[in-house]
């Protein structure tokens, strides 16, 4: 039976450019590197797994696919599982944005020469989006997908420098905020109501950091408000 992905994983999956060499970091069951495979998108797959266990699970969902030629499941730390120049795209889905940037840290060798990351943080988007500006990556696109009653954010990028100073666009997203799609604004109203429920509570708080909390809540509310009062009529209000 064809694997079918989650939203969050079917996006990623757009993203990977026809006929690339593809790593997939943290594969779970391998059902990213099978889905590539079976639609004809990547050439060649390997998928990584940190620990032994879901690593033979990967292992018997590729051997079920019979993908053994064009999938190879290794067992191995991050980007150490890779050589340099041995793939061109690599997908870091499904872990915190702070996983993501130890990766992308301790694999610095082979990032030189990607072509393309495909990022998806479960947390703590704005620290891989500041990684990527820091480490000479732009970032080419962002989509978010919304699923099982949350949000979920897939940063694509390419080797480039990408210059932002706003704090505020590498916390919301600067292709989200230029894109505007449906599903980012709902994202952005929902954010507005939960800050200011927090803001409710922070009424009676003292202190210096209940003060640098509400002023960065400010700031931030302040930016989305913006952003909504600019939207376009008609444009992601569905």
């Amino acid at each position: 039976m064809p694997v079918k992905l989650s939203a969050r994983l079917a996006c990623a999956a757009r993203h990977v450019p026809a006929g690339s060499a593809v790593v997939d970091i943290g594969t779970d069951h391998a059902y990213l590197p099978v889905y590539l495979l079976e639609n004809g998108i990547a050439g060649r797959v390997v998928a990584g797994e940190v620990r032994s266990g879901p690593y033979g699970i990967a292992a018997g969902a590729v051997r079920a696919a019979g993908l053994e030629d064009q999938i190879e499941v290794r067992l191995g730390d991050g980007l150490q599982i890779i050589s340099p120049g041995e793939v061109n795209v690599v997908v870091l889905a499904g872990m915190g944005g702070r996983t993501i940037c130890e990766i992308l840290n301790s694999g610095r060798a082979v990032l030189d020469g990607l072509e393309r990351l495909i990022l998806q943080p479960m947390r703590d988007a704005p620290m891989v989006r500041r990684w990527l500006v820091e480490n000479n990556w732009r970032m080419i696109d962002e989509e978010m997908v919304f699923e099982d009653n949350h949000y979920y954010v897939i940063i694509v990028a390419g080797p480039g420098r990408e210059k932002i100073t706003d704090s505020m666009a590498l916390e919301l997203g600067p292709r989200l905020l230029e894109n505007r799609s449906p599903v980012f604004r709902r994202f952005l109203l929902k954010k507005r109501a939960d800050i200011a429920a927090v803001l409710s509570e922070l009424q009676t708080s003292r202190g210096a950091r209940a003060l640098a909390k509400r002023t960065r809540l400010w700031l931030e509310a302040e930016k989305i408000e913006e952003v909504l009062d600019h939207w376009p009529s008609g444009q992601g209000t569905l």
